[in-house]
């Protein structure tokens, strides 16, 4: 399965949410590879705690395999490369979990059909080494948005191939819900993209699902939140579904949501099971991260959205 991450802003939580949903999917047993197809700001290695990847890989990463300057792409194991010692811990029945990084100092590039045809064989070799591969996208309309979508386009894809699922993140304010519905449904949006590639545009639309990030609750305010506090956060949220309503981010589209987690507004990395049972993070975010990591993969719960 390829699972697309993509955002029209910076900021969304995209990469760190997915880095959450990889090694949540790899603790249920799945082979996971993580490709950072954000050229711009590779930043998948300091997520997973990996000094040396922090900005991408010096030497051979996805954006000089694509170019066509390298035969094949940097692989690492996260578990053994990772600075950080529980997320070296490969509990029983868990899956690999590998980190394909992107190249520091790499940039958005004039896309063409050579690095069509790199990522085409890129996205079959995960496919078949990988039972999950997530790419995480340039935020907003990109060379790697437009090349992905080229790549998996059914002119070129089996009809027999594995699912595809394609996310959409954004923050759960005005601003981020307006750019997401126009990353997704302008006239040179998503859509547009992926219909000018040969999809059927009834049948991308139901690749397509978001995922709202750093969602608030009556706890944002502190331990001592008002009536009033309480009573304008439930008529904000009220007024942010009618707009994700209207904008054609509703109900239907939700493959899920993320709550406002304090740990990661000091410090994106992986939430584990041992920062809740340390009281370091809520128990919320880890919850949400293993339903939504169970959503992508449950094709009668993706179906049933």
């Amino acid at each position: 399965m390829l699972v697309f991450s993509s955002s029209d802003k910076g900021g969304t939580g995209r990469s760190v949410t997915s880095c959450n949903l990889a090694y949540r999917l790899s603790l249920s047993g799945q082979d996971v590879a993580y490709l950072d197809f954000d050229f711009g700001s590779p930043t998948a290695g300091a997520i997973f705690e990996i000094p040396t990847l922090e900005r991408g890989t010096p030497d051979g990463g996805l954006h000089s395999y694509i170019l066509g300057k390298v035969a094949e792409p940097v692989r690492v194991d996260v578990r053994v490369v990772t600075e950080r010692t529980a997320l070296k811990e490969r509990p029983p029945g868990s899956g690999k979990l590998s980190l394909f990084p992107g190249d520091v100092g790499g940039a958005e590039f004039h896309l063409t059909n050579d690095h069509i045809k790199k990522a085409i064989d890129l996205f079959e070799t995960v496919e078949r080494e990988f039972d999950v591969a997530i790419v995480d996208l340039s935020a907003g309309r990109s060379s790697a948005l437009d090349m992905s979508l080229q790549a998996v386009a059914p002119k070129v894809r089996p009809k027999k191939a594995d699912p595809i699922r394609w996310l959409l993140f954004h923050r759960w304010t005005t601003q981020h819900v307006i750019a997401a519905s126009g990353l997704l449904f302008a006239d040179n949006g998503i859509i547009a993209c992926a219909t000018n590639a040969g999809f059927d545009q009834r049948g991308f639309r139901s690749m397509v699902r978001t995922i709202r990030t750093a969602v608030p609750d009556d706890t944002a305010f502190g331990k001592e939140t008002t009536a009033e506090q309480e009573a304008w956060l439930r008529k904000s949220d009220d007024i942010l579904k009618g707009l994700a309503k209207a904008r054609g981010l509703g109900q239907d589209l939700l493959a899920g949501l993320t709550p406002l987690e304090p740990m990661l507004l000091w410090r994106e990395q992986v939430i584990m099971d041992v920062d809740v049972k340390r009281r370091l993070a809520k128990r919320a975010t880890t919850k949400a991260f293993d339903e939504l990591a169970e959503r992508i993969i449950n094709d009668d719960a993706w179906e049933g959205f």
